[in-house]
């Protein structure tokens, strides 16, 4: 079935990308890899790996203000105010990137230090791990409830640097949770017609395209959260022909297939890529839980039906008893040291997807982070850790399920790499 974009020319200077990508950053310390990973193709969202970066940590003395925002539910920091629930492992990250946490000390007094995303350092250093380990970019999220904060801005000028030094490609992604239902369409549609025309971020060369259109992810898109009407304002607005049309992902329910009401259900199959929020949707199997992928088969035949693509969420574990206290332990989705990852893509392979959503780099709060994390976390306040595996090892799974996802490497149920240093 043919999609509905139009193929546009294409905008990219490919040179001027590959020399970009070549190089190495001179603000960091820690080495790249000698033959670091290819240039991820913009044009297109077929064969990616996409992950999904928050990009709202803060700290005090990085500017903004903020001050602990995303770390602790409160201006101070205290072991009983932690909002996050892992600790990212900073061995690497320079002087200048590091924010001394009051109070926390790890084993044998060392001090403790946290990260703040608006530092461009660290958004570069967070970049060159995608491009280190195989991840071909990042859907930076876009709260609206956070688009008077100017700290969001400076992230999102620090990502498309970041993209452009790393080769990698970025898109937004528009989160519309707890945002006033009668502002929703106004305040979004005047940041995306921004973002075009002003900024000129969706002309930026490494800027996600699919089927000649620049990427716009709406995530939230729930019919428990407003009707179905304003669904349709949204989707219709991106789909007008003119300087603001764009490929459409929809961020909606695991049960999207099944909403009864015919008005969200036409909207639902009016998405260009539909991306069913799996996180939490599970089974049980043997005692344990397991991401239930059962339902993808059907999710990518009613997807084709509509004329979209699937857009599968595919996420490393889950806990937030530091943000919902000690009641949410009953939520928590172990790790299995991979096992729970990589079923995942797994399935996803199998299905031949072909395009995979990975819930989240950096996203520590509700434990579904990939990147880098510490098992020595300081000994003030209680931390999931990757149980002893290497802070590498779900980026390098995160690699790894996307060469099988992309038919580089034959489809395996077992994890095929090893947890060397």
């Amino acid at each position: 079935m043919q999609s509905r974009a139009t193929s546009l020319p294409h905008r990219r200077t490919v040179g001027l990308t590959l020399l970009l990508a070549a190089g190495v950053s001179l603000l960091l310390e820690s080495p790249l890899p000698a033959q670091p990973k290819p240039v991820t193709d913009a044009t297109t969202l077929d064969g990616k790996v996409m992950t999904g970066y928050q990009g709202w940590f803060r700290c005090p003395g990085d500017g903004t203000e903020r001050g602990w925002l995303h770390w602790s539910r409160r201006s101070t920091i205290t072991p009983q105010s932690l909002t996050f629930e892992m600790w990212p492992d900073l061995s690497e990250f320079s002087s200048t990137e590091k924010y001394a946490v009051p109070g926390f000390s790890h084993v044998g007094g060392t001090p403790a230090y946290l990260y703040s995303s608006v530092n461009k350092e660290t958004i570069q250093r967070h970049f060159q791990w995608m491009q280190q380990y195989g991840i071909d970019g990042a859907f930076v999220q876009r709260f609206l409830v956070n688009l008077r904060d100017p700290s969001f801005e400076t992230v999102l000028e620090n990502v498309r640097v970041a993209a452009k030094d790393s080769g990698r490609t970025f898109g937004i992604c528009y989160d519309l949770s707890g945002y006033p239902t009668e502002r929703i369409y106004s305040r979004l549609t005047e940041d995306w017609r921004d973002m075009c025309d002003r900024r000129k971020v969706t002309r930026d060369e490494r800027y996600l395209d699919h089927d000649g259109l620049p990427v716009v992810f709406l995530w939230g898109l729930y019919s428990d959260r407003f009707d179905a009407k304003l669904a349709h304002r949204l989707i219709d607005f991106f789909h007008e022909e003119g300087p603001y049309r764009a490929t459409v992902i929809g961020g909606v329910p695991p049960q999207w297939r099944r909403d009864r009401d015919p008005q969200w259900a036409a909207a639902y199959r009016k998405l260009d890529v539909i991306s069913p929020w799996n996180v939490g949707n599970i089974e049980m199997r043997g005692g344990e839980k397991i991401a239930n992928t059962n339902i993808w088969k059907e999710d990518q035949v009613a997807a084709t039906e509509a004329g979209a693509r699937l857009l599968p969420v595919i996420y490393p574990g889950f806990a937030w008893t530091n943000l919902k206290g000690p009641v949410a332990q009953r939520d928590t989705i172990e790790r299995r040291r991979g096992d729970f990852f990589w079923e995942q893509w797994v399935a996803a392979a199998k299905l031949k997807t072909g395009m995979v959503y990975v819930a989240m780099f950096d996203e520590v709060d509700e434990a579904t982070a990939i990147f880098k994390v510490t098992n020595d976390p300081p000994t003030q306040g209680s931390y999931a850790t990757y149980d002893g595996l290497p802070s590498d090892w779900y980026l390098r799974l995160a690699g790894e399920g996307g060469r099988m996802l992309r038919g580089e490497v034959p489809i395996s149920e077992q994890i095929t790499i090893t947890p060397q240093r």
